[in-house]
């Protein structure tokens, strides 16, 4: 398990995460917390947070939940995402997104990610499957 997850992400940063300006806050096996500014590069017309970028940040801190879990020889990707969109993030908000396990199994890992705005509005609920893809043993 890593010890540090949030010093691993900054010292190798995943680069659409940095692209979309993600801020992990908290990481751990249970819980990954982070930020995003809604920047005019993020939005649609009108001037709110694009679908694409809200499914990018909840896929994002779902895949660190899972890698929190995995060994540092293993790896992961999404094999099924699922996003109830509740309310629009417009031009300047911050969403905060938080992602908890539903699921940890050594095949599968499933995260729900619930993304809000600072004041608790509920953004996004997004729901994610994992793919544990195992060290290659030789």
């Amino acid at each position: 398990m890593p010890v540090d997850l949030i010093e691993r992400f900054m010292q190798s940063p995943l680069p659409f995460a940095r692209m979309l300006g993600i801020e992990l806050v908290t990481a751990s096996e249970e819980r990954v917390v982070a930020a995003m500014t809604v920047t005019q590069d993020l939005c649609t017309t009108p001037a709110v947070l694009h679908g694409g970028a809200v499914m990018a940040f909840a896929d994002t801190l779902g895949a660190l939940g899972t890698i929190a879990n995995l060994d540092s020889s293993s790896s992961t990707v999404t094999i099924e995402s699922k996003t109830n969109f509740i309310r629009p993030a417009p031009l300047g908000q911050r969403v905060l997104g938080e992602a908890i396990p539903i699921h940890r199994g050594r095949r599968i890992m499933v995260w729900q990610t619930r993304i809000t705005l600072e004041d608790s509005t509920v953004v996004a609920l997004t729901t994610q499957t994992q793919l544990v893809i195992p060290a290659k043993v030789t």
